[in-house]
């Protein structure tokens, strides 16, 4: 039988958390703005899986949550912990996935020939918030980079992944019938 995992431990009140490898570091740490990020981009993604999309989708992105985890588990490593961090990957494989997905989105959404508003359906509202806290995390990052050494695989996977929810709320408001909103630069 397996203990149970406990939520509060209390070894945080003090304003640290401890790290995979067990170093402690202030909760304002760029690490922990890094995969705190992750976090809620992954929380973000689970709002969409729990709207009225398809199927696929939905099953792509729960791979894409098993992936964040990963990556949320090599950003909380400490440095002395390198050998785990080096068990836990951020295959190519994960990141040629979200580029075959958006290459099927491709070939049914209407070629885009000017900047959109973020909109359409709710489903496709929340998939363009999921993108911009994409790239928060991804911003979080690469500042976390220039600190200690991150998998290369891991930064192109959420630069990729950005890109994939543009195109992931384009084609939820197709699926939903929802006409996109062009930018209108003369207001």
């Amino acid at each position: 039988m397996t203990k149970e995992v406990q939520i509060y431990t209390k070894t945080g009140d003090d304003g640290t958390t401890g790290l995979i490898g067990g170093a402690r570091v202030k909760k304002y740490d760029i690490r922990l703005e890094a995969y705190g990020t992750v976090d809620e981009l992954n929380s973000y993604l689970g709002l969409i899986i729990s709207m009225n999309i398809d199927e696929h989708a939905q099953t792509i992105l729960q791979k894409i949550q098993s992936v964040l985890f990963t990556i949320g588990a090599q950003l909380a490593t400490d440095d002395a912990a390198a050998d785990f961090k080096n068990q836990i990957p951020c295959k190519d494989e994960m990141i040629e996935m979200l580029e075959q997905e958006m290459d099927e989105m491709f070939k049914v959404l209407p070629k885009l020939n000017q900047f959109i508003l973020p909109g359409g359906s709710q489903a496709a509202a929340h998939a363009q918030v999921a993108r911009t806290v994409c790239r928060r995390a991804e911003r979080r990052i690469i500042e976390l980079s220039e600190k200690t050494e991150i998998n290369k695989n891991l930064m192109k996977f959420i630069n990729r992944l950005s890109d994939y929810l543009f195109v992931l709320g384009r084609k939820l408001s197709l699926d939903a019938q929802v006409p996109e909103t062009p930018w209108n630069s003369g207001v």
